[in-house]
């Protein structure tokens, strides 16, 4: 190992760990999130201004987030993180995906569906079958 095995504060991504940076990168994300989170309930703008503004605010965050607290660059040392992201992203998507496939049909197979009314062309053969005998206090 040439980052000095014999001392491992000396590696580097224990260099890179900063317990200030990891807590302003933290507030930094609550107060975005938090931004977002009244800017939906106060309902400030139109709803495709919401989701936009909202979705901006969160990629802000991811990119804040994966930059700071997982240090994906692509230096010498850190080259494997930013690897791992972009192999993992896609497996991410199609997972999410497939699982919203999956639920979506079983819903579709599995929902009771409401009863259609009788068409009106089924009324005449109903009147050549016997009917039931009428109870007493009921009105025909």
């Amino acid at each position: 190992m040439t980052h000095g095995a014999d001392n491992p504060l000396e590696h580097p991504e224990v260099q890179l760990a900063n317990g200030r940076s990891y807590l302003l990168v933290y507030l930094f994300s609550c107060a975005l999130l938090g931004a977002a989170t009244w800017l939906v309930t106060r309902q400030a703008m139109t709803p495709i201004g919401l989701f936009l503004l909202t979705t901006a605010l969160a990629g802000v965050v991811v990119v804040a987030q994966g930059v700071f607290l997982l240090h994906m660059e692509f230096s010498e040392t850190q080259r494997w993180h930013t690897v791992s992201l972009v192999l993992f992203i896609p497996l991410f998507i199609l997972t999410i995906g497939l699982s919203a496939w999956m639920f979506h049909g079983l819903y579709r197979r599995t929902m009771l569906m409401p009863e259609m009314p009788a068409p009106a062309a089924a009324a005449p053969a109903a009147a050549g079958m016997p009917s039931m005998p009428a109870m007493p206090g009921m009105q025909r």
